[in-house]
C-alpha cells in the first residue's frame, strides 16, 4: 500500500467528509451497514491473527453503528420495533463476540449485517433512490 504525504491524507479526509455531508438519509444508513461490515470483517481477521486490541477495536466501532442505528429509529413505526429487536440482538451477539473473541460469531452478525444491508438497497431501489456502488 502506498504511502500518503500529508497533503494526500487531507485531500483524501475532505473527500470522505463532502461524501457523508452529501448523502441523503437513506445513503448515509446504507453507509453506516457497509461501515459495520468492513469493521466486522477487520475485527474476524484481527481475531484470526490474534491480534486481541484490534478486534476488540473493530467489534466496538460495530457496537457504536448499531447503538446508533437503534437510538435514531422512530418509534411511531410498527416497522421500528422489528428494527429494534434486530438491532438488540446484534448488539448481544457483538458483546459475546467480543468478550470471547468469537470468529462464528462475528461471521453470524456480519451475516446478519450483509442481509439487512443487502434488504435497504433493495428498498432504496423500489423508492427509486439512487444506490451509488451497491
Amino acid at each position: 500500500m502506498p504511502v500518503l504525504t500529508s497533503q494526500q491524507r487531507a485531500a483524501y479526509a475532505q473527500y470522505k467528509n463532502n461524501k457523508v455531508n452529501s448523502a441523503s438519509g437513506p445513503e448515509l444508513t446504507l453507509m453506516l451497514y457497509d461501515g459495520a461490515i468492513k469493521f466486522l470483517n477487520i475485527a474476524d481477521f484481527a481475531i484470526e491473527k490474534n491480534d486481541i486490541q484490534k478486534a476488540h477495536d473493530n467489534i466496538i466501532k460495530t457496537e457504536r453503528i448499531i447503538d446508533y442505528l437503534r437510538n435514531t429509529l422512530d418509534m411511531k413505526y410498527a416497522v421500528a420495533q422489528d428494527f429494534e429487536n434486530m438491532y438488540s440482538y446484534i448488539a448481544r451477539r457483538l458483546v459475546e463476540a467480543n468478550i470471547a473473541k468469537d470468529r462464528e460469531i462475528v461471521a453470524e452478525v456480519n451475516e446478519h449485517m450483509h442481509a439487512i444491508r443487502d434488504n435497504w438497497v433493495a428498498v432504496m431501489k423500489a423508492n427509486n433512490i439512487m444506490v451509488k456502488d451497491a
